[in-house]
């Protein structure tokens, strides 16, 4: 009796040694546990692309005529060196305007005359 009274004793005891470990153990391992591909957390899930449009389009959000929408503006078209004397026929021509007053109405003729992308 005395026997079963120690080994019981001693399962209770290392049974309550292994619950209050922080990280479950195999042998000297962490245990280690795999979830299937199937489930993502929402934190997990990678944040979806905008669209050059899209983040254009952010930037009029900002105050119109600051540095701070030309900047917005410039962090998704940076400006280039002007190959040569030409009217921009694209958003993407206001890059070689040198002057920022100029490279600002530049993209604020073409980005705000755009057809509205839904939010998403």
């Amino acid at each position: 009796m005395k026997k079963t009274m120690l080994s019981l004793a001693a399962a209770l005891v290392c049974t309550s040694a292994l619950a209050q470990s922080g990280t479950p153990m195999v042998g000297d391992r962490p245990l280690v546990q795999v979830k299937p591909k199937g489930m993502k957390t929402a934190a997990a899930a990678p944040a979806k692309p905008q669209s050059m449009g899209a983040k254009l389009q952010a930037c009029l959000e900002i105050e119109d005529g600051s540095k701070e929408r030309l900047d917005c503006y410039d962090a998704v078209i940076p400006p280039a060196a002007k190959p040569k004397a030409m009217k921009a026929k694209a958003v993407a021509d206001c890059k070689f305007t040198k002057e920022q007053d100029e490279r600002l109405a530049c993209f604020n003729g073409f980005v705000e005359n755009m057809p509205k992308l839904p939010k998403s």
